[in-house]
């Protein structure tokens, strides 16, 4: 695959001990791998900003998720307070609270889901509104679609790529996956979103 970033989980074990966590990934992967941290809301605004620092020694590419997705003011506390970019938006739903995070410099990158904030049409919007306050977008999950959409847009940062080894589903679901050289994935060149359910993987997990 040639991976050049990736991300892990954090949230689930003391401070310290996440901190370690990261630091043996970091030196693991080297100084040339992205290494992005995602908590899942797993904290109070204080303790974010406290482990935050912890880890910014270890060159943390984005904190993602550090408290609950409404906590906007949580959010600006935790950006003012550490030089790691903090990312949030997935579980956003409606461009309003995109416009909160946006206009309230909460977040330095964007992750809007496009599969539930409202599609395409407002996707975009929202990516157009983080473009006018210089905030990149890197969209949550679902790379059959989002890889599209951060092509169309000029502030696309990455795409959210899940293997197989996350769900053996992920691989099955449609006749021609994407597939990951160097890093890098290329959208199909196929009408639409140019992917067709495998329907003979899918059919023993129809509901009647």
């Amino acid at each position: 695959m040639g991976a050049n970033a990736i991300k892990m989980k954090i949230g689930g074990a003391p401070i310290n001990e996440d901190v370690e966590r990261v630091r043996v990934v970091r030196e693991t992967v080297g100084p040339d791998v992205k290494v992005m941290v995602d908590a899942n809301c797993a904290y109070r605004h204080y303790e974010a900003i406290e482990i935050a620092r912890k880890m910014e020694p270890y060159d943390v590419f984005w904190f993602e998720e550090p408290v609950n997705p409404d906590d906007y003011k949580g959010h600006q506390l935790i950006s003012q307070s550490t030089t790691i970019p903090i990312a949030t938006g997935e579980n956003e739903y409606t461009r309003y609270g995109f416009r909160e995070l946006i206009e309230g410099r909460c977040c330095d990158i964007l992750q809007p889901d496009g599969l539930i904030m409202g599609g395409v049409t407002e996707f975009m919007k929202v990516a157009a509104m983080a473009q006018s306050h210089d905030l990149h977008v890197a969209p949550h999950g679902k790379q059959e679609i989002h890889v599209h959409l951060v092509c169309a847009i000029p502030n696309g940062l990455t795409v959210e790529y899940y293997r197989g080894s996350t769900d053996p589903m992920w691989d099955k679901t449609f006749l021609e996956p994407l597939e990951v050289k160097d890093g890098f994935v290329s959208p199909p060149d196929r009408p639409g979103f140019g992917i067709d359910l495998n329907e003979e993987a899918l059919a023993p997990h129809r509901v009647r």
